[in-house]
């Protein structure tokens, strides 16, 4: 299976992405977009997405934006990262666009922009970055 085809088959197991109603959008080598339709169930107590939601989500992009690039057999964890909330997290769709920055053999460093989507009009409000360890021998986990 190719490493795009193991970001979507991964994406698709994962129980929270799920229970958040995030979606995959565009995905390539090194980038994958996550989206999420804000709803009452993920808000927090303003009305606005839950800053819960929107860490899960941009960590799931780095995540996978570093899958993307390691070798079959080898498997991505956080090891950790920071999340700087610029904005307050409203609109039509939450988007996280995952990047690697630097991939490594056994560290990577990556950065998701989140963007609130309303009205075809894109605004930042969340930047994360982040650092993913390489894991090898643990490819069940992701397949």
């Amino acid at each position: 299976m190719d490493s795009l085809e193991r970001v979507r088959t991964s994406f698709a197991k994962q129980g929270l992405m799920t229970t958040l109603g995030a979606k995959l959008g565009a995905i390539s080598p090194g980038a994958v977009e996550i989206i999420l339709i804000p709803s009452p169930a993920i808000s927090q107590q303003h009305g606005f997405v839950h800053a819960g939601a929107v860490s899960s989500i941009a960590d799931s992009a780095v995540g996978y934006a570093s899958l993307s690039l390691v070798p079959s057999g080898t498997s991505i964890l956080t090891a950790e990262f920071k999340i700087n909330l610029v904005a307050p997290a409203v609109g039509e769709r939450i988007i996280a666009r995952g990047r690697v920055i630097k991939p490594g053999r056994t560290l990577t460093l990556a950065q998701t922009d989140v963007f609130a989507q309303s009205k075809g009009q894109e605004k930042l409000i969340a930047v994360l970055t982040a650092t993913m360890m390489s894991i090898e021998g643990r490819e069940g986990i992701e397949d």
